[in-house]
C-alpha cells in the first residue's frame, strides 16, 4: 500500500485530542432530505475510528479479498497523532 491516509489518520488524531469539542460541518442525507448540521469533533472523529475499525476487522475476516484499503494504517496513524501530540508538544 502506497499512501498518504495514515499520516492524514494522525492529523486527524492529534486534532481529536486538541479540539475535542469544536464544531464540524456534517452533510446528512435522509432520504430525500438534504441538510447540513454541527457536530462535535469529538463524536465525527470517535464514530471516523469505529468505522476503521470495523472495516479493518471485515477486510481481515474476508482475508486477501479486503479491497486494497489499508484500514489498520488508519488506525494506527489515528493512535500514533494522539501520542507523537505528547512528544511534540512545547513545554512552558
Amino acid at each position: 500500500m502506497v499512501g498518504a491516509s495514515g499520516a492524514i489518520a494522525g492529523v486527524m488524531g492529534a486534532y481529536f485530542r486538541l479540539y475535542p469539542r469544536t464544531r464540524i460541518v456534517v452533510l446528512i442525507f435522509l432520504f430525500i432530505f438534504i441538510d447540513f448540521i454541527e457536530v462535535p469533533a469529538f463524536f465525527f472523529l470517535a464514530f471516523w475510528f469505529v468505522l476503521q475499525f470495523i472495516s479493518g476487522a471485515d477486510a481481515s475476516a474476508a482475508g486477501s479479498a479486503s479491497g486494497g484499503v489499508a484500514w489498520w494504517a488508519h488506525i494506527g496513524g489515528f493512535a500514533i497523532g494522539i501520542v507523537l501530540l505528547f512528544v511534540f508538544k512545547k513545554r512552558k
